[in-house]
């Protein structure tokens, strides 16, 4: 099945991210605590956070590609959706634990210690790659359509606009604004919280079968234009991991044989696969009112 194999092809983004995020986590960290810059030390414990999605990301990936089974018949793509819960909740934990520490600095109202540079630099360097691994992603994403890799992506576009303020915050620091730096790593805290409520709110939000209307419409469109379908009396989707369901019922003249409005839905199924990649489509076919 084409779907499966596309998630196999995004599995390639979740290993860059791992790799990527394991060796800045590692590097801010030491560098961090060395030269004492706790907005280093934040964006690492940051990027740490970010393996656990890009695992969370990896695992639903392979998890999804199991076919169905008699215990699951529609497949198992609702994994990416899980996974994505307990790396939200996990990236929450250690976002309050950095809004913490900083905190406790920011507020003591106690005079900072000017990071080294070396620290802007090493941030500098951080938000390079981290853009690179963005668009590499996000291009794969587009790619194969792939929901989890697509979030993945914005989350490592988020981790070069932090580093990008880590670099802003180290500098400031050596203009006599000792502030600055643990004012950024508070900063990052609420980031890091942020990113977690919204993959909490967009997983639970596919969990429970939500599907925006804005995004009903190119489907509602669609399906109109197919010759013999009179109106569109309902159509319902739901996003399912890296895949999309959708149910739809059609008006045909009365008249209609049922060879004839059987090869109006198998179309259906075809127009909608082929220009909005829906992965599985239930026609329902009623008579239109005389």
């Amino acid at each position: 099945m084409r779907r499966y194999e596309e998630l196999r092809k995004g599995e390639g983004g979740a290993w860059l991210s791992i790799g990527t995020y394991l060796f800045l986590a590692s590097l801010k960290l030491i560098i961090g605590y060395l030269f004492l810059s706790q907005a280093l030390v934040a964006d690492g414990y940051n990027n740490a956070a970010d393996i656990i999605v890009s695992v969370a990301v990896l695992v639903g990936l392979r998890i999804s590609q199991k076919p169905p089974d008699h215990d699951h018949p529609y497949g198992h793509f609702r994994a990416e959706h899980i996974a994505a819960l307990l790396a939200s909740f996990i990236m929450a934990v250690i976002g309050l634990q950095v809004l913490l520490s900083a905190g406790t600095t920011l507020f003591a109202n106690e005079r900072v210690e000017a990071p080294s540079l070396i620290t802007a630099w090493v941030a500098g360097f951080s938000a390079v790659v981290m853009l690179f691994v963005y668009r590499y992603n996000r291009k794969l994403a587009d790619k194969i359509n792939s929901q989890a890799l697509k979030a993945a992506s914005q989350d490592n576009k988020n981790d070069a606009l932090v580093s990008i303020g880590v670099v802003i915050g180290i500098v400031g620091s050596h203009l006599h604004l000792s502030w600055i730096d643990p004012l950024m790593a508070f900063l990052i805290g609420l980031i890091i919280c942020y990113t977690a409520w919204s993959i909490f709110k967009e997983a639970s939000h596919s969990l429970t079968d939500g599907f925006s209307e804005e995004a009903l419409q190119p489907f509602t469109s669609t399906v109109l234009t197919i010759d013999g379908v009179e109106d569109v009396l309902n159509i319902k989707a739901r996003q399912v991991g890296s895949t999309i369901y959708v149910d739809v019922t059609i008006s045909v003249m009365p008249s209609m044989t049922v060879r004839t409005s059987h090869d109006i839905a198998d179309l259906i199924e075809k127009t909608l696969r082929d220009h909005h990649d829906v992965t599985e489509t239930t026609v329902h076919v009623e008579p239109a009112a005389m």
